[in-house]
């Protein structure tokens, strides 16, 4: 295994389109795209291994909810020995406008949980990473976590799917030609 792609998400039908799902529409996508499935139950995650960008990928969908991503991604790190740098994380991002894209080499987890319990369980800050804007709460009265588990308008959906697209697509560039472009085309 040479990557970890880690899609977060929530489990559960109850989840399904809300903000904090946009890394599990982004593995959907690349499941349809590539005609596989999702389904093997592993390190308290849905997975599969497949090619993408020309090597070994093992896409992870951890189901231990968001804020405990971190030892879904751990468990496979170890058993495949995956280096900490080659573990892409696709999350939502409310700090990003509604369907922007973002990719980075590094960085902190800006509030996000998810990316939080992962710096922690995983020995640091140094993996690549896709974001997706989910905007931000209407007013400062709203709580952030009723935000990004609230349900999707029809029009948010389709940007969130659009940028899911896009995401699977920088992804696959990451992969095969490094962050750099995938920085370069997609920021």
């Amino acid at each position: 295994m040479v990557w970890i792609v880690a899609f977060l998400g929530n489990p559960g039908l109850r989840y399904e389109n809300t903000r904090h799902n946009a890394g599990f529409k982004t593995a959907d996508i690349i499941a349809k795209k590539n005609d596989i499935k999702i389904n093997r139950v592993k390190f308290n995650a849905m997975t599969q291994v497949t090619k993408l960008g020309g090597a070994q990928v093992l896409l992870l969908k951890p189901q231990t909810y968001m804020n405990l991503s971190g030892n879904s991604v751990k468990q496979a790190m170890w058993f495949y020995r995956v280096p900490l740098e080659n573990v892409i994380v696709v999350s939502d991002d409310v700090s990003l406008p509604l369907g922007k894209l973002r990719v980075r080499r590094r960085g902190s987890a800006g509030g996000h949980n998810g990316l939080k319990d992962i710096i922690a369980k995983c020995g640091g800050e140094d993996f690549p990473r896709i974001r997706i804007g989910v905007d931000s709460p209407p007013n400062e009265d709203y709580e952030m976590a009723d935000w990004v588990l609230s349900k999707l308008s029809v029009e948010e959906s389709l940007l969130i799917t659009e940028s899911a697209k896009q995401a699977a697509t920088a992804l696959e560039i990451i992969i095969s030609q490094g962050i750099e472009h995938a920085m370069a085309e997609f920021n």
